[in-house]
């Protein structure tokens, strides 16, 4: 068969039954393990973080950073704070990306996207492998190596919007849930897989001793080469292009992929450029969200004006969806899913280190001068993936309740619940951080994030599954891709957010100011969706 199909009617339920329903679930298939895939590259930095930390901990000679600091080396609350950097960067280009990706399907073909992106991401993975062989290597190095791994990231929004047209309305809640719960698995599988892979020296290179043990660190990017060349090379040869896509010719849609794809890494590079300029006295907080409008509005700008005529109109039917206010809400309500899921899931691993991995008070609760290492610290790497493991595979049953309940009631109870856990685990980490033992908080601190972690899964699937049945099918695939990119920013929002109250010494309050918000989320979803003759039901 071609890979570019001649009739695609999903809805005939003929067409569907002796054609469709084959071909569907091929695409869905091979769509899923590239896109977990594209999690791991994209995500990976919240791990790889904590093993330079670890590392530097046991010898300050190695990964010992200026960056920011006139040449001196940082130490203490401030090396710690300026390594949420690289997961901070991943999330920036991630999210940024996928605005381009957003649009691309119906511009450039599934199937000729989804093998460009697999091939694009081994190209960090091979550079970050070669740059941590070396720990002289300079910051800045990493800085752009987590800037192109934002390519992984940006591949949500066009897997999305394609997976969308290849299934029946009344299927969206459990397919959309599939390929995005199951490609958001790729963190807890890079958290599983990094921790194992590093014991042994499968790629060569140099070892360093970390806890007692040799480990190859740099193996915690080579590993996805080999891979993700097999996926991609799947992906050209057995995924297939719509009829309703105009991508043409593949070399023709390959060059408006890439196209599409550098002014999206364009309008991400700006908005790194402001992250990393110093801002004076101005409020971190606030510098974060101008940086995140900078990004959007740079990328939508480049779109509008540098793409060719024949791609113009095309974007220019999509950007249709700007005009309609659901658009937006359902934007801001799918950051308090798949946002706080994708930024508690690149922050993790390293927050646990820092709450629990030091001691900050004497044994009658008096602050030290600095804090030191906690000898009794659990090992974070052994559980850092039970969080993301939770809300990947449980979104999709969120969206298969939402088939059930409907999804604004389903994102009600939920919300609910993710307000109580967020100040649950503020509270927990509030007394790990006065307690001269950390480590007997951190089970509860666990346990709590877990929950949390389940919360933000259901959300997804249900909150997805809401864009299904609010918009039609021309309009559901921008819309699923456009609020993807938007609530990816959280990969980019929560590790800096994080790293601003780690330096101060409250990680607590970023837990509490994520609970305010998700009391709007409840407030707006019940106004709009949930409540008794509401505007739309959904």
């Amino acid at each position: 068969m071609s890979v570019n199909l001649k009739k695609w009617d999903v809805e005939d339920e003929s067409f569907w039954e002796q054609t469709g329903k084959k071909i569907a679930n091929r695409n869905l298939w091979i769509s899923i393990p590239n896109l977990l895939l594209g999690f791991s590259v994209w995500i990976y930095w919240g791990v790889i973080v904590g093993l330079i930390q670890g590392l530097h901990d046991v010898d300050a000679t190695l990964f010992a950073f200026s960056f920011g600091n006139n040449g001196i080396p940082l130490t203490g609350s401030s090396y710690k704070a300026v390594l949420y950097t690289l997961p901070a960067v991943a999330g920036l280009v991630g999210a940024t990306t996928r605005i381009p990706n957003s649009f691309m399907i119906a511009i450039c073909g599934g199937r000729n996207v989804k093998f460009m992106t697999a091939l694009l991401s081994i190209l960090p993975a091979l550079g970050a492998g070669f740059a941590l062989q070396d720990p002289s290597t300079p910051f800045m190095t990493f800085i752009i190596l987590a800037g192109l791994s934002g390519v992984g990231g940006g591949a949500f929004a066009s897997s999305m919007s394609n997976i969308s047209f290849f299934f029946p309305k009344r299927m969206q809640g459990l397919t959309l849930g599939l390929n995005a719960g199951i490609g958001n698995l790729g963190v807890a599988v890079m958290q599983v897989t990094i921790p194992l892979v590093i014991t042994f020296g499968i790629f060569g290179g140099e070892s360093h001793i970390l806890r007692g043990n040799p480990i190859w660190i740099h193996n915690a990017a080579m590993i996805w080469v080999p891979i993700l060349a097999f996926f991609g090379i799947l992906a050209f040869l057995f995924m297939n292009n719509l009829p309703q896509h105009k991508c043409g010719p593949t070399p023709v849609a390959v060059g408006k992929y890439l196209w599409l794809e550098f002014l999206g890494f364009l309008g991400a590079a700006v908005g790194v450029y402001f992250l990393l300029l110093p801002w004076g006295g101005f409020p971190v907080l606030l510098k974060i969200f101008v940086i995140l409008v900078i990004a959007v509005i740079t990328t939508l700008l480049l779109m509008r004006y540098l793409t060719p005529k024949s791609t113009k109109e095309n974007l220019l039917e999509q950007f249709a969806i700007f005009k309609d206010k659901h658009n937006w809400i359902m934007s801001y309500l799918y950051i308090m899913t798949f946002g706080s899921f994708i930024g508690y899931a690149n922050a993790f691993p390293k927050l646990l280190k820092d709450v629990f991995g030091y001691i900050r008070v004497d044994s009658v609760g008096q602050p030290l001068a600095e804090a030191i290492v906690n000898p009794n610290a659990p090992d974070i790497l052994k559980f850092a993936f039970l969080g993301a493991a939770m809300g990947a595979a449980i979104r999709p049953i969120g969206g298969w309740l939402s088939d059930k309940w409907g999804g604004a009631r389903v994102t009600h109870w939920d919300t609910l619940i993710m307000i109580g856990s967020v100040v649950a685990c503020g509270y927990t980490v509030s007394l790990a951080n006065s307690s001269p033992t950390p480590e007997v908080y951190f089970w509860p601190f666990l346990l709590l994030f877990i929950l949390l972690f389940a919360t933000t899964g259901i959300g997804n699937g249900s909150t997805f599954r809401m864009i299904a049945i609010i918009f039609n099918k021309e309009q559901a695939g921008p819309v699923l891709g456009w609020t993807s990119a938007i609530a990816a920013y959280g990969a980019f929002l929560i590790p800096k957010i994080f790293a601003t109250q780690i330096k101060a010494g409250t990680p607590e309050n970023a837990l509490y100011g994520f609970g305010v918000y998700y009391l709007t989320c409840l407030a707006l979803n019940w106004w709009y969706y949930a409540r008794k003759n509401s505007e739309i039901t959904c």
